[in-house]
C-alpha cells in the first residue's frame, strides 16, 4: 500500500494567490488517447462531470501516429507479395507505388477518426480542452491557455513517447512519429531495435522497396516471444531482403551529404538515407508537475499505481502506457473502463494482465497469447508442444516457399493450453479468438472436440493428433 502524503491545500475557490480558480469537475483526464477517452466517456455516462485535456490531437498515439497508420502502411507494403503470386493465378500485373498518395489517404483517415473521438466525447457530455496541462496539486491543474481547473480526481493518461539514445547526432535520426510523415520514401534505411515496432517498420520499408537494415544489440529479435516465432520471422524477413546486424548498436550519427553516416559501437561506419530509432518508448510524464504533486514515479518515469490504477496521491490515478504496465491500446482502454467502474459505479474492477493476446503486424504476421515454450518450461515440470509448419494455400500455385507456423504449448498432466503462437496470414485475427478458450482454461480435449473449418489455416489448431515433442525438466524428449 502506498504511503500517502498529507497536504495543506488552499481553498477550492483559490489558487493560493488570491485569484479565483476556474471551473470545477468531478474528474479531469489529462490525455486524449484511447485510455483517457474511454475513462472520460464511461465516467461521464455514469454521472460524473468530466473534463479532458489534450495538447496534440484526440485519438492518442494509436490512432494518430501508432497502430492505425502503421497497419495502413503494412497493408500498403503487402501488395508486393500479392503481385508476386498473382501470375500463378492467371493475372498480369503492371503496378507502380506512389508514396505521397499513401500519405494523403492516411492523413484523411486519421482526421476522420480524430473527429469521431471528439464527437463521442462531446456526445457523452465531456468538456473538451485543447491545451497542455500541468498538475499543480492533488486536485488542480493549469492549462497552457492560462486557465486553472479543479477536480475531485485527476486521471493521468498521457501515454508514452519514442525513445532516442543519448548519442552524438541523435537529432539526425527519426522515430516512429516522424516515419509517418516523411516527404519522400528513402532508398536506404537503418532501423535500430529488435522489438515489435522495429520489425513492423522493417516490414513496411522493405515491402515498399526500401533497402532495409536492422541493427540490434542483442542476438535475436523479439525478446520474450516464443523461439519458433522469433526464428521464423527473422528467416522470412531475410527472404524479403532485410539485413540483420546483431551484437552492436549505433554510437553516433553525422550528416553525410544528403544522407546520415552511422558510427557503430564496434567501429564500422556506413551511410544511409534515413536512420530510425525503434529502441523503445518511455512514459510521457516530463514536465507534468507530478513530482511537485507528490506522485510516485518509478525509475523509467512511469506513474506507480495499485491494481485499481490509483497513484500514491489518493486523488490522482493513471492508466495506459504512462503506467508502464502493458503498453498496448486494448489494455489502456480496459484500464480506463475499469477505473470508471471502480470509482463512479462502485464496482471495483481490475484488468487481467496475465493473459493478453498480442499481434505483431510484420510480414509474416504474428499472433501470440499465453506462455512461450521457454516460459512454460520454467514454470511446469512437463509440457507438451504441438507445432506444425506448411505453405499457406495462397502460395501453393507459385514457387514461394515461405511457411506458416502454428504452435500450442500445453501442460502434460492436464492438457490445459498454456500458450498459442501463430506466424503467418491472419495470425492476429486468429489469436483474438484463441484468447477466449485460454482464458476459460481450455484444454487439448476441448480443441480436439471442435470440428475443423476446411480449407483454412486455423483448422490445424483443432486437428493435432499427438504432441510434436515433450519438454521435461527443461529437456526436450519424445512424448
Amino acid at each position: 500500500m502506498f504511503a500517502v502524503r498529507a497536504y495543506i491545500v488552499a481553498s477550492k475557490h483559490s489558487n493560493g494567490a488570491g485569484s479565483p480558480m476556474g471551473e470545477k469537475f468531478d474528474l479531469i483526464v489529462i490525455g486524449g488517447g484511447s485510455g483517457g477517452v474511454r475513462a472520460a466517456r464511461v465516467s461521464a455516462q455514469l454521472g460524473a462531470k468530466v473534463a479532458i485535456v489534450e495538447e496534440y490531437r484526440y485519438g492518442g498515439t494509436c490512432v494518430i501516429r501508432g497502430c492505425v497508420p502503421k497497419k495502413l502502411f503494412v497493408y500498403a507494403s503487402r501488395f508486393g507479395d500479392l503481385f508476386d503470386v498473382a501470375p500463378s493465378f492467371g493475372w498480369t500485373v503492371d503496378a507502380a507505388f506512389d508514396w505521397p498518395t499513401l500519405l494523403a489517404n492516411k492523413d484523411k483517415e486519421i482526421a476522420r477518426l480524430e473527429k469521431i473521438y471528439e464527437t463521442l466525447l462531446d456526445g457523452s457530455g465531456v468538456k473538451i480542452f485543447k491545451a497542455r496541462a500541468t498538475v499543480t496539486g492533488p486536485n488542480a491543474i493549469k492549462l497552457s491557455t492560462g486557465e486553472e481547473l479543479e477536480a475531485e480526481r485527476i486521471l493521468i493518461a498521457t501515454g508514452g513517447a519514442p525513445f532516442k539514445p543519448d548519442i552524438e547526432g541523435s537529432d539526425l535520426g527519426i522515430t516512429s512519429n516522424e516515419a509517418f510523415h516523411l516527404e519522400t520514401l528513402p532508398r536506404t534505411i537503418l532501423i535500430e531495435g529488435g522489438g515489435y515496432i522495429a520489425v513492423e517498420f522493417a516490414t513496411i520499408f522493405a515491402g515498399l522497396g526500401v533497402d532495409t537494415t536492422l541493427v540490434y544489440r542483442r542476438d535475436k529479435i523479439l525478446r520474450g516471444f516464443d523461439h519458433d516465432v522469433r526464428d521464423g520471422l527473422e528467416d522470412a524477413l531475410r527472404e524479403r531482403g532485410v539485413r540483420f546486424r546483431y551484437g552492436y548498436h549505433i554510437s553516433g550519427l553525422r550528416r553525410d551529404g544528403e544522407g546520415v553516416c552511422v558510427s557503430f559501437s564496434h567501429g564500422e561506419e556506413a551511410t544511409f538515407d534515413k536512420v530510425m530509432f525503434a529502441t523503445g518508448r518511455h512514459p510521457n510524464t516530463s514536465d507534468l508537475g507530478l513530482d511537485a504533486a507528490g506522485v510516485q514515479l518509478d525509475q523509467t518515469g512511469a506513474v506507480v499505481v495499485d491494481e485499481y490504477s490509483r497513484s500514491s496521491v489518493p486523488s490522482i490515478y493513471a492508466v495506459g502506457d504512462v503506467t508502464g504496465r502493458a503498453a498496448l491500446t486494448p489494455v489502456a482502454i480496459r484500464e480506463g473502463s475499469a477505473f470508471a467502474q471502480t470509482v463512479y459505479n462502485n464496482t471495483p474492477t481490475t484488468v487481467p494482465y496475465h493473459l493478453i493476446p498480442t499481434a505483431v503486424f510484420s510480414e509474416p504476421e504474428i499472433g501470440t497469447v499465453g506462455m512461450s515454450e521457454e516460459a512454460a518450461a520454467e514454470r511446469y515440470r512437463s509440457i507438451d508442444i504441438y507445432v506444425t509448419r506448411f505453405r499457406p494455400m495462397m502460395n501453393t500455385l507459385s514457387d514461394r516457399q515461405e511457411k506458416m507456423m502454428l504452435k500450442l504449448v500445453t501442460e502434460t498432466d492436464t492438457g490445459r493450453i498454456l500458450g498459442c503462437h501463430i506466424l503467418g496470414p491472419g495470425a492476429g485475427e486468429m489469436i483474438q479468438l484463441i484468447a477466449i478458450p485460454l482464458g476459460m482454461g481450455g484444454t487439448m480435449a476441448d480443441f480436439n472436440h471442435a470440428i475443423a473449418v476446411h480449407p483454412t489455416a486455423a483448422e490445424e489448431l483443432v486437428t493435432f493428433k499427438s504432441p510434436s515433442y515433450r519438454v521435461v525438466d527443461g529437456e526436450k524428449c519424445n512424448p
